[in-house]
C-alpha cells in the first residue's frame, strides 16, 4: 500500500490521476445539487 500512496503522491501520472478523481467528485456533487434546486423551483 506503501508503494500506491508514493505513487500517487510523487509521479506526475499519479497526481494527474488524482486531481481526476477529486474533480469528478466535486463535479458530482455539484450537479447534484443543481438538478435538486432545479426540481425543487416551482416556475419551470
Amino acid at each position: 500500500m506503501d508503494v500506491v500512496f508514493n505513487l500517487l503522491f510523487t509521479h506526475p501520472i499519479g497526481l494527474l490521476s488524482l486531481f481526476t478523481i477529486l474533480f469528478m467528485i466535486g463535479m458530482a456533487i455539484y450537479l447534484v445539487s443543481w438538478y435538486k434546486r432545479k426540481m425543487n423551483d416551482p416556475d419551470e
